[in-house]
Formats: C-alpha cells, structure tokens, sequence
C-alpha cells in the first residue's frame, strides 16, 4: 500500500431515534382492541370519580355530623371538620337504641333466614340449571312473576295467614318464606344461582357420573364449588336486605304479644321517641322530640349501618377470591 493510497473511511451509522407518528399518537389517545387510550381512561375515571363521591359524600358527612357538638352545628365556621371530637354523641345514641341487645337481635332476624336461603336458593337454581322437567316454563314464569310483584300486594293475604299459624311476633315468619324459596328477594338470588351453574362445563358433571357419582355428589363436589361467588353474593345481599328491612319486620316479627324483638333499624326509626324517655332532662326541661341534636341521629344511624360496613368488608376479599376461582367457561 503506498502513502497516496487512502484506508476506506469506516460508514458511521446513527441510530434512529423515536418517533411519535400519526398511528402512534391516535393508538395513545383512542387506544387500541387490547388497550384503553388517554382519553377512556380519563373519561372511565370521571365516571367512577363521580359515582363514588355521589354515594360516598352523604356516609362521609353523616360521620362528620356525628362527631359534632351544639356549638359546632350552629357555627357557620365548621361545615366538614369539627373542631373537637364529640364523642358523647354516640354513647347517648347507643343508649337510646338500646345497642347490644338491638344487635344481637338484628344479627339473629338477619343470620338465621340468610343461611336457610342461601341453601335453598343454591338448590333450587341447580334444579333449574341442570334438570328439564314437566313445567319447568310454568314454574320460571311464577318465578320471574314473584319478582316483579310487589309485596304490598300481597300483605292482607300473607298477614292473615301468618296469624292463622301463630307466625305473627316470632321468627318463624321470616323463617318458613326462607324454607319455601319465597324469602326476602328470594327470586333474584335463584336467577344468579342458576346463570352459575349454567356457567360450569356440562362434561364435568357427566364426567363425575361416569366415575359413579350421583346427583347429589356431582352437586356438592362439582357445581356447589364452583358457584362460591354466586353463594357469596346471595350471603351478602340477603344479609343486607333483611337487616334493612323495616316494613315486613315491623309488620310480621315486632307486634303481637309474644314479641321481643327490638333490631336496630326499628330503634333507629323511633330513635327520637326513644330518645326523648331515655334522657330525664329533656322532659323535665319541656324539650320536644324535634329539638333533639341533629348530631345524635347522626351517630344513630352510623351505629346502625356499621355492622353491615364491617361485613362488607370482610366478605369483599372472599367474594373477589371465589370469583377468582370459579373462572371456568361454559360450553
């Protein structure tokens, strides 16, 4: 190689930095079939923002109510905040509702025909789920038709009939509807049994026969598991339904002779009557039921509503488990 002969110059090449096209910009923003973009999601959290302050503002300010003095009601200063903790509201509004043995009692009303409806329901929608039979069209239509009818319809009838069988100011007549599939929103809980079993592969229960399972076996070992949400679901509901039930509660469980019952939700609706004989001093100063602190109510009904909190709670973790679960696809 002589000196006028040159080395080839080595080829330098760049890397080609990112680029933010026209494609990529409208996949960012509208997104894509396996991903939401900028504005969904920012449109999907407005939405859930605004439902959960729409449901969440009036639990928040009734605890902030509750915690509240006379001083603090009346000042135009405080809206949200207190400026102590007042928590002599609660004691009073316990002692007015009569708190232990109202919770003892709502958790028996609610417990006892939750439990019975949950097994019934479970086995009636497996009935409906897996077995044709003569009227079974006739028997969904009765069905669908009990959930629609409302039951103030039928409360003369169903009154008269109760009294005739001495259910009227005892348990028992929240327990026999529950025993009948007839209890509270007891339709609705078959529907959701039913569609999860419909959900579970029919090969798996024809595969257990062939095993030399029966009916019964296959149910319990095969659909009963795999409709845990459904069963947690119903567990859930029914419990709430039942506590909050005041009408048929006060109407079947709570009159007659014979009746003791005293839950919290029918202590809260005479909370001010109660309110008003528990505390001498309101009497004898000539104070009527209206002039009673607004903070008190509030702290009523917080203590009314915290055990279903507390269940709620608790049961959201199962309920999200066995969801996770029975994540099996029909066919």
């Amino acid at each position: 190689m002589t000196k006028k002969e040159k080395k080839p110059e080595k080829v330098k090449f760049k890397k080609a930095g990112p680029t933010f096209t026209k494609d990529k910009f409208r996949k960012f923003m509208l997104g894509s079939k396996d991903s939401m973009g900028f504005v969904k999601k920012t449109l999907a959290y407005i939405v859930l923002i605004s439902i959960g302050f729409i449901f969440l503002y009036p639990i928040f300010k009734m605890i902030s109510i509750s915690f509240m003095s006379l001083e603090d009601l009346v000042s135009s200063s405080i809206n949200w905040l207190p400026s102590k903790l007042h928590t002599a509201n609660y004691t009073a509004a316990a002692k007015s509702l009569n708190f232990w043995k109202g919770l003892k009692d709502s958790i028996i009303l609610s417990g006892v025909p939750t439990l019975i409806q949950v097994c019934v329901c479970a086995i009636v929608g497996y009935g409906f789920a897996r077995f044709d039979f003569k009227g079974k069209k006739l028997l969904m239509g009765l069905l669908l038709f009990a959930f629609i009818l409302p039951a103030q319809v039928i409360t003369t009838p169903t009154y008269i009939l109760y009294k005739q069988y001495g259910l009227i100011g005892n348990l028992w007549a929240f327990i026999v509807p529950a025993l009948l599939g007839q209890g509270i929103k007891a339709p609705i809980f078959i529907l959701i049994t039913m569609t999860f079993y419909k959900q579970v592969p029919q090969s798996l229960v024809e595969a257990a026969h062939i095993d030399g399972a029966g009916y019964f076996k296959s149910f319990f070992k095969i659909a009963l598991p795999s409709a845990t949400g459904a069963l947690v679901v119903v567990l859930l509901f029914s419990f709430v339904w039942y506590w909050n039930e005041t009408y048929l509660t006060s109407l079947y469980v709570t009159q007659g002779k014979s009746a003791t019952w005293k839950p919290l939700v029918m202590g809260l609706s005479n909370f001010d009557s109660n309110y008003y004989e528990n505390e001498p001093s309101l009497s004898s100063s000539g104070t009527t039921t209206a002039d009673i602190n607004e903070a008190y109510r509030m702290a009523g009904t917080v203590l009314t509503i915290l055990p279903l909190l507390l269940l709620y709670f608790v049961m959201q973790k199962f309920f999200v488990e066995s969801i996770d679960k029975a994540g099996i696809t029909g066919e």
